[in-house]
């Protein structure tokens, strides 16, 4: 006789374990304390089994009933219900552990031991803070367009619409790196293009106009705040280096003699060593600091701690300082000073301003070029730089240089 409702919840326990019969090989088994299980016989293979099925209340009559009806079709399928349980949940544990927290995680550490402190610091705090609180626990693979958008809505609810634009680059090299190894089918951060408010890169604020840079030169030859800064200003724009990797510049680095600055791979962006041909006033320059610093580690030591290099707001203070406000110049801008006269006015090859810059340039056949590659002609090209920039500086009439190829 089948079950009733009423008849489940009156039930009462005995001395021994109780069985209470509705038909198809489902029964709801009673212990002693109370405890109420519904359990599913059946033979599979010549043998008897049982599946449980769920406590009862949480699991109703009827819901009961549909699983044992589940279980069923199984065995008309010949499959085991008991094994098929097993299977799925093993899949649901592996999926568990290959939560998108843990996939990305794992890309991190394999890629950011090539990139630069600064850089993976912001991509791991961007992942921790506008990611992980929301998808991070899923399996990667369960993870659609529509999840991955409302994560990023809630960075752009803030006005962080780089931030949300990043975090969806992020995501996405997640996603690929999942699909590779084999934890997930597709990247669904593809799908959500144009989804995001629109936003460009903004780049750096600088001075390009040849007959601005030399005003700019002069304010800082006037500088009258400590030597070391104003040394390094004036190299900032002369060796077409990150503000980072000047600053943390150090003595052991420089062959004075030899006219060579030699960045080890660790204070890289790209993480491969880089080769810094010195013109011959950067050289003066240095010769003249050494007295000053060259008895500690850094070219330009901290105000209050010698052990360690000047903030990394320093340069910018400066231009500050001298009347140049952060819409106008900073110290990375130096750079994008370099490429645009380098290229427009002075005419020199791209690719060996691309490789002093320190940039990911490849020859023909993909390969990333060494340190020493085009080093005879970058340095050329940097004494013609340093050059010109003297010209600038001394108020000469801007013409552009002519130069043998």
């Amino acid at each position: 006789m089948a079950l009733s409702d009423v008849a489940v919840r009156n039930a009462k326990p005995g001395v021994k374990a109780v069985r209470m019969f509705d038909g198809g090989g489902l029964y709801l088994e009673i212990s002693p304390s109370g405890g109420k299980l519904w359990r599913f016989k059946y033979r599979f293979g010549g043998k008897e089994k049982v599946l449980a099925l769920g406590k009862y209340p949480e699991v109703s009559l009827k819901e009961a009933r549909e699983r044992r009806d589940d279980a069923r079709k199984l065995l008309a399928n010949d499959l085991d219900p008991s094994e098929h349980r097993k299977q799925q949940k093993a899949i649901k544990t592996e999926r568990a552990s290959n939560s998108f927290e843990v996939v990305a995680r794992e890309w991190f550490a394999k890629y950011s031991r090539n990139w630069a402190p600064s850089h993976g610091k912001k991509i791991i705090s961007r992942l921790e803070n506008d990611l992980f609180p929301w998808i991070g626990g899923r399996p990667v693979a369960d993870i659609t367009a529509p999840d991955l958008l409302a994560a990023l809505r809630r960075i752009e609810a803030r006005g962080a619409v780089e931030t949300a634009h990043r975090a969806k680059q992020n995501a996405g090299q997640v996603f690929r790196y999942a699909v590779a190894t084999g934890r997930a089918l597709r990247d669904p951060s593809q799908d959500l293009r144009g989804a995001l408010t629109p936003w460009k890169p903004q780049h750096y604020p600088a001075i390009t106009e040849p007959k601005e840079i030399g005003p700019l030169l002069r304010a800082m030859d006037a500088f009258t705040g400590t030597f070391a800064v104003k040394c390094a200003l004036t190299l900032a724009p002369m060796l077409l280096v990150r503000p980072g990797e000047l600053r943390q510049a150090e003595w052991s680095e420089f062959d004075l003699d030899a006219g060579t600055w030699n960045i080890p791979a660790e204070k890289m962006k790209t993480r491969a060593p880089h080769l810094v041909p010195l013109p011959t006033q950067a050289v003066a320059i240095l010769r003249e600091l050494q007295p000053l610093t060259g008895r500690g580690r850094f070219l330009f030591p901290g105000v209050r701690d010698h052990d360690h290099p000047m903030s990394e707001n320093t340069i910018n203070m400066a231009l500050r300082r001298m009347g140049y406000p952060k819409e106008v110049m900073t110290g990375h801008g130096f750079r994008a000073m370099a490429r645009t006269v380098l290229d427009e006015v002075l005419g020199f090859r791209p690719d060996w301003i691309e490789h002093q810059l320190a940039h990911a340039v490849r020859d023909p056949n993909g390969r990333a070029y060494n340190r020493t590659a085009h080093l005879e002609q970058r340095r050329k090209m940097l004494q013609a730089w340093a050059d010109y920039l003297d010209t600038l500086k001394n108020g000469a009439e801007v013409i552009p240089l002519t130069r043998s190829a």
